[in-house]
C-alpha cells in the first residue's frame, strides 16, 4: 500500500511538473495533495512521532528559507508551497542531498532554456522576465525524497 502512495505522489509531481513548463503556474490543489500524502505514507509506514516531526520541522524551515527566496524575487509562490512539500517527504536525513538535486536540477532547466533561444541578448531578459519554471526541479528533488524516505518500500531481490 506504500508503495501505491508513493507512486501517486510520483504522478502528482509529474504533472505538476508539465504544469510549470507549460503555464509558469503550480496548482494549490495539487501541491496539497501531495503534501498530505506524505503523513499517509507516515502512518503506513508506523514510523513513529519523533521522525514525523521531523519531517514536518524540515518543511517548516524550508518554506521559511523559499519564502525569502520569494521576497527576494528569485521564485514564485508555488514554488514556495512545493518546496515545503518536498521537504516534508525528505525529512533532515534527506535535506541535503535533496537541496543539492533541486539546486542542480534548476541549474539545468535555466541553461536548457537559454540553449532552446536564439543567440541574442534579448533571449537572456526573456528567460528572466518568464523565469525558470523551478517547479521541475523541485519535483525531480521530490521524487528522490518520496523513494528514499521510505526505503524498505522497494526491494532489489
Amino acid at each position: 500500500m506504500l508503495m501505491l502512495v508513493q507512486s501517486v505522489a510520483t504522478v502528482l509531481l509529474a504533472s505538476l511538473a508539465a504544469q510549470d513548463l507549460r503555464d509558469r503556474r503550480l496548482s494549490n490543489r495539487a501541491v496539497l495533495a501531495f503534501a498530505a500524502l506524505y503523513f499517509v505514507a507516515a502512518a503506513l509506514a508506523r514510523d513513529g512521532f519523533a521522525p514525523l516531526a521531523g519531517h514536518v520541522a524540515t518543511g517548516a524551515a524550508m518554506l521559511l528559507l523559499f519564502g525569502g527566496m520569494r521576497h527576494a524575487g528569485w521564485i514564485g509562490g508555488g514554488d514556495v508551497k512545493l518546496a515545503a512539500a518536498v521537504f516534508l517527504w525528505a525529512g533532515p536525513s534527506l535535506a541535503l542531498p535533496v537541496l543539492t538535486g533541486v539546486g542542480a536540477g534548476g541549474a539545468l532547466c535555466g541553461v536548457a532554456l537559454l540553449a532552446a533561444r536564439p543567440r541574442r541578448a534579448a533571449s537572456v531578459r526573456a528567460v528572466a522576465a518568464r523565469g525558470v519554471p523551478y517547479g521541475v526541479a523541485l519535483a525531480l528533488g521530490g521524487t528522490l525524497a518520496v523513494w528514499a524516505s521510505f526505503p524498505h518500500t522497494v526491494s532489489l531481490t
